[in-house]
């Protein structure tokens, strides 16, 4: 997901969230005898929150169902975007290799995300890892777990990943750049005997 999408997604949530506590809160309060204030929405445990009046007040209007209706398909078409964009794959299927010959051709994410995985496990050091493809099929950016032994030093692992592992796929992909999100992770042990 997208920074810029990230934060929209948690924004919105967030958004709803407050809004939902705040009336299931007030309504909660009132229900169980808390007197609220007179510019409330209801007034104690056996009100209504809309009366008959102001539930057909607006019927008779020309306006009121074609609005009623305009607003209720944004919010569906809202939800439903916010529903793809959350659903959406985040990882990358396929990665366009320029052969030179301007035709190109594809290569199959999970493939790359295979070799880049198996050559940064064969790092001296490196217990596990894992990579995951992001991006654009054209421009195409690395996301990497390393879970490293407890002896190896940090820097060395991520120097050792990113002029071997890293640099091999770039090439081989004949890809201009291959940016990467490294995490490093230290892999659990048993405790040692000190003497």
């Amino acid at each position: 997901m997208r920074p810029v999408l990230r934060t929209v997604d948690r924004v919105l949530l967030g958004i709803v969230g407050l809004v939902l506590l705040a009336l299931g809160g007030s309504v909660l309060a009132v229900g169980l005898g808390v007197s609220p204030p007179s510019w409330w929405i209801h007034d104690g445990p056996h009100d209504v929150l809309l009366s008959t009046a102001e539930r057909t007040r607006w019927r008779t209007e020309g306006w009121w169902w074609p609005t009623v209706i305009a607003v209720l398909a944004l919010l569906v078409l809202l939800a439903l975007w916010w529903l793809t964009a959350v659903l959406r794959r985040r990882r990358l299927g396929e990665v366009l290799v320029d052969t030179g010959d301007g035709a190109g051709a594809l290569l199959r994410g999970r493939a790359l995300e295979g070799v880049l995985s198996g050559e940064a496990a064969d790092l001296e050091g490196v217990a596990h890892a894992h990579v995951r493809l992001t991006g654009r099929n054209d421009a195409p950016a690395t996301r990497i777990t390393l879970q490293l032994e407890p002896h190896v030093d940090p820097g060395t692992a991520l120097t050792q990943l990113t002029t071997h592992p890293l640099t091999h796929a770039k090439n081989s992909a004949a890809l201009r750049a291959l940016p990467a999100e490294v995490r490093l992770k230290a892999a659990k042990h048993k405790a040692e005997r000190v003497t």
